[in-house]
């Protein structure tokens, strides 16, 4: 039976619209669901917008909004943005769900009722922006860390938590399990917190100040502060106490989040847990912030990098690529736009793209596209060690993606890519054609490389879900919802021979950086299009194109060439075409019928004859179909 596996991210607050480090976050959490999806784990991923609180209120009025109006619409725009990302969630939680604000108060009222929530004054030193008190050793230079602005002394009566009471417990626990915040270098920071008093926690705001939020169920003159209302939420979505889904995934939780709340995250959050008598999560993996221009992404400071514009500058998987293979989880990485284009052009579109086309184009060449038999007798002299590289690959890339090193399992697979083009270079598959006798190794060292695009087809599948679909179907694989299972795949030797493939494509076509041409290869699902649409081109270039009416006087079939006829046409003057489409129509079927020709393309010799243009077809699984016109015109009338 498959075990389960539940992911969340936290759940963005909605005072801003979505930026590069949620894209991260939830793009990261849905290639760690996808690659558990893979080892046939049952799994669950949770993510959502948080929006109760000053700042939201604060938010909505700048632009004279409702508070209600304004958390529609922001937590709206996360919603839209994931599909768009590929992202994979099961479910989106808004912490203005009623099923989710029940729960807050079933749990706020178990903890008061056990005595672990009382009432006091409080002086201290208060952040507007992050709507939390610090203590004097948490700030930078007398100011908040996150704002750079100096807090505000204030006062008031508010219910507290006594987090001081479960301080040893807590230490305890992260002692007795090593892995339980990770990476290493966060389960320390959280250690050397813990080793001052932990001082307990305000968790409620007064209704004079601020009525946007959860009612306390004890007191009806307080709504409930942020961490006690969002962190809930990762079991208020599974249906807790009694949903199926809280019994199944809650046991194997783990979070995503990022650096900044760590201590919620890391020291909050376990208390509670343990004071409302619910098992802790399993692990909280922890990742870096991403800087540009050197410094944190902020809004205030004005360095946000928008998600959409990356997908639709430089196409979605490439964009999830970089951010995977780039940051090292746990650390801080820079974002910039030319280390991107670097990872696009070195990594996708020269590793990569140019050895899946190279292979598929020597199988359309020397096998008419027909995955070929490996022989038996020439399998071990010429598999050089390709099948021992993929097994190898395997186990690195399942060992760096089950630790959320990201980088290391996409290096494993690249690894392997390297020694792919390494193996086309040694066996030089081109002189291997020009041997009749080496035809058995032709097969061999081509089934190799067509079955080693079939691995990396799979590898890349969490982090780029549409190329590698992509490649699978050009593989003529079946393209079916478990193509990408680890049982099914890992084993040398499951491409099946005697199966068509589809033409070579491009996957990633060079980016110029002056340029920053879009990628022409992925588009959301509902924009999918086989072959994808090409860069785009000016009316300029399109006018450099001469396309013309033309009517055929004759075909005949070009001697030892199976594909192609030789046509005489008339578009105003005759002229002979040769075109690949005796596959497709009977000399005697063309004669007569206007069709349009690109009459201004450099004359070309094929297979003796010299052919003066070109034929406009279309070109499927069914076959050719000339374009034609549906009434008669002059011949040489230019196409506009």
């Amino acid at each position: 039976m498959a075990s389960p596996f539940y992911i969340t991210t936290p759940i963005y607050y909605v005072n801003a619209r979505p930026h590069l480090g949620h894209a991260y976050t939830t793009i990261a959490a849905d290639v760690i669901r996808r690659f558990h999806a893979m080892t046939s784990d049952r799994t669950y991923f949770l993510t959502g917008t948080d929006e109760h609180g000053d700042k939201i209120v604060r938010a909505a009025k700048k632009e004279n909004r409702t508070t209600r109006e304004y958390v529609d619409q922001i937590s709206g725009l996360f919603k839209q943005l994931w599909p768009e990302l590929n992202i994979s969630n099961d479910d989106f939680i808004r912490t203005t769900d009623p099923a989710h604000m029940a729960v807050v108060e079933t749990i706020l009222q178990r903890i008061y009722d056990a005595g672990d929530i009382y009432f006091s004054s409080y002086e201290g030193l208060y952040c507007f922006g992050c709507e939390r008190f610090y203590t004097e050793r948490e700030l930078v230079d007398g100011c908040c860390p996150d704002h750079q602005t100096p807090p505000e002394t204030i006062r008031e009566s508010n219910y507290f938590f006594k987090m001081s009471r479960y301080q040893q417990w807590l230490i305890d626990h992260i002692l007795q399990h090593p892995d339980f915040i990770r990476p290493e270098r966060y389960r320390n920071e959280v250690l050397a917190f813990l080793r001052d008093p932990l001082e307990d926690l305000c968790i409620s705001r007064p209704k004079s100040r601020i009525k946007w939020g959860i009612t306390l169920p004890f007191d009806p003159d307080y709504v409930t502060y942020v961490w006690f209302d969002a962190l809930l939420n990762y079991v208020s979505a599974l249906g807790y106490p009694d949903g199926e889904l809280f019994k199944t995934f809650w046991p194997v939780a783990q979070h995503i989040v990022a650096k900044d709340i760590l201590k919620p995250h890391g020291i909050y959050w376990p208390i509670m847990l343990k004071a409302a008598g619910i098992p802790v999560y399993q692990h909280l993996n922890v990742h870096g912030y991403w800087n540009v221009d050197q410094s944190k992404m902020s809004k205030s400071i004005g360095n946000v990098v928008e998600p959409l514009e990356m997908k639709n500058i430089y196409g979605l998987d490439a964009f999830r690529f970089f951010l995977m293979r780039d940051m090292v989880f746990g650390l801080d990485s820079s974002f910039n736009e030319e280390a991107l284009i670097q990872r696009i052009n070195a990594d996708l579109a020269n590793d990569l793209g140019n050895l899946f086309s190279r292979v598929l184009a020597m199988a359309h060449k020397y096998f008419e596209g027909v995955v070929p038999e490996p022989d038996p007798d020439t399998a071990r002299t010429m598999d050089l060690g390709l099948e021992s590289h993929a097994r190898t690959a395997v186990a690195a890339y399942t060992a760096g993606m089950t630790e959320f090193a990201f980088h290391k399992g996409l290096a494993a697979v690249w690894e392997f890519i390297t020694h792919m083009n390494k193996y086309v270079d040694v066996t030089a598959p081109w002189l291997l054609a020009k041997n009749k006798a080496a035809r058995k190794e032709l097969e061999t060292v081509l089934y190799n490389l067509l079955e080693g695009l079939r691995i990396i087809s799979v590898l890349i599948y969490p982090v780029m879900p549409e190329t590698a679909a992509t490649m699978q179907k050009h593989l003529g694989l079946s393209g079916d919802d478990d193509f990408y299972k680890l049982d099914r795949f890992s084993a040398w030797g499951g491409l099946k021979t005697r199966v068509k493939l589809r033409k070579a494509i491009s996957l990633f076509p060079r980016i110029d950086p002056e340029k920053k041409q879009p990628q022409p290869m992925e588009t959301t699902a509902s924009q999918k299009m086989d072959p994808p649409i090409k860069p785009e081109i000016t009316i300029d270039d399109f006018a450099r194109i001469d396309l013309r009416v033309a009517t055929v006087v004759s075909a005949q079939a070009v001697p030892r060439a199976k594909k192609l006829l030789e046509l005489e046409v008339d578009l105003g003057e005759k002229r002979t075409i040769v075109s690949g489409i005796a596959g497709s129509y009977a000399p005697e079927d063309l004669v007569g019928k206007q069709v349009i020709v690109v009459a201004n393309l450099k004359p070309a010799k094929l297979m003796g004859v010299l052919s003066r243009g070109m034929l406009v077809a279309a070109t499927d699984e069914a076959g050719v179909t000339v374009a034609t016109l549906d009434k008669s015109v002059t011949p040489g009338t230019p196409l506009r």
